[in-house]
């Protein structure tokens, strides 16, 4: 059990399923009644699922390029505690079991939406974009920026022109956040990548060019940042939060430029997941108070 837990990447799909349980209560006023809590819980088991199947198929056609990298070096099907069969059901059925609940117990366009999320990650950015361009993470980004944009529409079925414009202000928020986060870590591991044939932008422009793209995209993100509250989303409580952790972030790439050390990078990642969280924990604060 524990090795086919660890072929969903929990904690990468945990963040995942953060920000999309944030997008559902942002979609409602106030707190959920008993039937949106329903509702809501059936969706965030639903998009957990799809989650988890895309990481699962990730690995599973990831498994080569996985056993060149240290990093990645000890998930199971690189082991051979999990066989690619195994993998491949397990997967497959955590898909069909997420788009019963999600056509059944949610509504029609949020299985939809999950369903494109899951094919965008698991086959168009695993099988293509990770293998072909440098610009990967950047176009195969919009797949893993979708979250709240299916946590919003689990509660209205995005019936309104609102529902979109809103929702996809927060899908922006992490699609442009992720360059700058997954870009640091590719610094760090650049020799894996090289190793692995992965055009990585380290591997393929120089860790330079990458670190000034990482300070480029962050400045774009604190401006990004801030379009909740021009469209009315949200107030000066969550301004302020987005301010301060957007400062902080752009220190931190700023930092990258000349950084002290080697593991220097690998700060600059971790405080990008915390930042993500944060915000996403500012805007539901914000749309409460």
């Amino acid at each position: 059990m524990r090795q086919y837990w660890s072929l969903t990447k929990p904690r990468v799909v945990a963040l995942i399923v953060f920000t999309a349980i944030v997008g559902m209560f942002l979609a409602i006023d106030g707190l959920p009644t008993g039937q949106e809590t329903l509702r809501g819980g059936l969706g965030f088991l639903g998009i957990w699922l799809a989650a988890a199947s895309a990481a699962a198929i990730n690995q599973l056609l990831d498994a080569r390029i996985d056993a060149k990298m240290a990093r990645t070096s000890w998930r199971p099907l690189v082991v051979g505690e999990v066989k690619p069969w195994q993998a491949l059901v397990f997967a497959l059925s955590l898909a069909v079991l997420s788009m019963t609940i999600l056509v059944v117990w949610v509504n029609v366009m949020t299985a939809l939406l999950t369903f494109a999320s899951l094919i965008g990650y698991a086959v168009v950015y695993t099988v293509y974009l990770k293998r072909a361009t440098p610009q990967n993470i950047v176009i195969g980004g919009i797949a893993g920026a979708a979250p709240p944009l299916l946590g919003w529409s689990t509660m209205t079925g995005m019936q309104g022109d609102w529902d979109w414009a809103h929702a996809l202000l927060l899908v922006l928020i992490i699609f442009v956040w992720t360059p700058p986060h997954f870009w640091a870590l590719a610094i760090f591991r650049r020799e894996d990548y090289a190793r692995a044939l992965v055009p990585m932008l380290p591997v393929t422009h120089g860790v330079t060019y990458t670190r000034w793209q990482i300070l480029f995209y962050t400045v774009l993100l604190v401006e990004v940042s801030v379009l909740p509250v021009i469209f009315g989303m949200s107030g000066l409580f969550y301004l302020g939060g987005a301010l301060v952790l957007g400062l902080v972030f752009l220190w931190y790439a700023w930092r990258l430029l000349d950084p002290p050390d080697e593991l220097f990078p690998m700060k600059v990642f971790n405080y990008s997941i915390v930042y993500l969280m944060a915000m996403f924990a500012f805007l539901l604060v914000d749309h409460w108070i």
